[in-house]
């Protein structure tokens, strides 16, 4: 039973990751792409990916310059989309959530290329206030990718703590 325990606390260790003095476990299912520059992680999920991006500390922008700009990247019938914000605190962390659904039309990579708009997509959101600067994490698919995977998403959440 032991031995058991030990294989189990050992493959949780595995799945743990961390960045700017918080640490998380992904959900159950979501495959590791490993990490780059400014991805602490990105995690594919069927047709859809979540990445959870850290800049450094002081980068990346304000909470309220991140919310608007993610906004803009969501519109229906060539508007910009409504999304949903919160505010909750995470083991004593404070982390800001948003939740979008419509046209994605946002520009990817490094270089900001055009990408060609995906209709009937969601994002979901959140940027976590850590003690090393602010972690940012999006979750974009199809929407009914992403409501299949909302659980999960609120899991990766609530799994984010101080190390």
């Amino acid at each position: 039973m032991r031995t058991g325990l030990l294989l189990f606390c050992a493959a949780l260790a595995l799945l743990a990751e961390s960045a700017a003095g918080l640490k998380w476990t992904a959900p159950a299912g979501w495959t590791s792409q490993g990490s780059t520059q400014m991805r602490a992680a990105t995690y594919a999920i069927g047709d859809s990916e979540c990445v959870v991006y850290f800049f450094g500390q002081g980068q990346g922008g304000s909470v309220e310059a991140n919310l608007a700009r993610w906004s803009g990247q969501f519109t229906v019938s060539g508007k910009p989309a409504p999304s949903k914000t919160a505010k909750k605190t995470i083991h004593g962390l404070n982390v800001t959530t948003m939740d979008a659904t419509g046209t994605y039309v946002a520009t990817g990579g490094m270089a900001m290329t055009a990408q060609p708009p995906r209709a009937d997509y969601r994002m979901l959101a959140a940027i976590v206030e850590g003690p090393g600067g602010n972690i940012f994490i999006k979750y974009t698919g199809p929407a009914k990718t992403v409501a299949a995977n909302a659980v999960k998403f609120d899991a990766l959440l609530n799994s984010f703590q101080k190390e």
